[in-house]
């Protein structure tokens, strides 16, 4: 059995797994209100704007000189590079495509660390990361078809690739932070720095925030998505990173595209397809497979890829 401190890591990157597939219905329902980049900017800001006080009230918030660039470029990519791709993405293919692609997140997140000497490759990990890719595809089997998709689809899962890339490498990248500073300053920061990107890019399109039009069931689920779709969505994430290995996070984000399905079944009316059931269980047995203890302990903290 894993040791307490990982299971804790990993029962915390599937609790924001989780409530990331909530705030893909969130999303739904607001974004004909507004456009992805400014989006991006309500939600990252509302999340700064709760974490802030708690990181400033940190005894342990201060970064040192010589990691505040590595740190603020890493919340820079995972909060405004990942959710622009992210946004690009689903502007040339569909919603069920994108999820199945974003779930290559472990295998990926797995390639880095072995790259860089964070991870050990085995094979456990390299079989349950492959069966829960497989119980994805199996949840999203009866939407994922290639009939009717919108030309340059195939644009969209490259992109979605290069999302599911980024957010391996802060994944790998993360950790030597992650044992300095506490995962709510961490990602108190990043996403501070995020948000920032992403408000000047908002700016530089020409969609003032004050222009806005949203309705209140709209500011409902903005206020969703930056207080539980942002600040503890990403907290319980580098939570989770902070406690185990990257791919044992990385893995729990196949429950994004199930919890996704369920939920948008009960709000928006969406068909699950016949396949949730049976791909909701080999997700389970794939998180259970890519955490199943080894004889030999996994060193990762020794090679840790650094950015300083």
């Amino acid at each position: 059995m894993l040791p307490r401190r990982e299971l804790i890591g990993v029962a915390a990157a599937a609790a924001s797994s989780l409530l990331g597939g909530m705030s893909v219905v969130a999303t739904r329902v607001v974004i004909a209100e507004t456009d992805a980049v400014t989006l991006g900017v309500l939600r990252f800001g509302i999340g700064a704007a709760c974490l802030l006080p708690l990181v400033l009230a940190s005894r342990r918030a201060k970064l040192a000189r010589r990691d505040v660039a590595p740190v603020l470029l890493l919340g820079v990519l995972f909060f405004a590079v990942f959710p622009w791709l992210f946004n690009k993405s689903l502007s040339f293919t569909t919603a069920a495509r994108g999820s199945l692609a974003l779930s290559t997140l472990p295998l990926l997140t797995l390639a880095v660390a072995a790259a860089f000497g964070a991870e050990r490759l085995t094979r456990l990990k390299l079989a349950g990361v492959l069966v829960a890719l497989f119980g994805v595809w199996l949840a999203l089997s009866s939407r994922v078809g290639l009939a009717a998709l919108p030309d340059g689809a195939w644009r969209g899962d490259l992109f979605m690739v290069a999302t599911a890339l980024c957010g391996a490498f802060y994944n790998v990248l993360s950790r030597p932070y992650l044992r300095r500073y506490p995962s709510l300053a961490y990602t108190g920061y990043g996403m501070c720095a995020g948000a920032v990107v992403l408000a000047a890019a908002d700016a530089a399109g020409g969609t003032p925030l004050a222009a806005l039009a949203i309705s209140p069931t709209g500011w409902a689920a903005v206020f969703f998505l930056g207080a539980f779709g942002a600040a503890l969505t990403f907290f319980l994430w580098s939570y989770g990173l902070e406690h185990t290995t990257p791919t044992r996070v990385a893995i729990t984000v196949t429950l994004n595209p199930i919890a996704s399905m369920a939920l948008g079944n009960i709000v928006l009316d969406e068909p699950t397809g016949h396949g949730l059931l049976a791909g909701l269980g080999a997700v389970a047995a794939g998180i259970v497979l890519a955490n199943w203890p080894t004889r030999r302990p996994v060193a990762v903290d020794a090679a840790a890829p650094k950015l300083s």
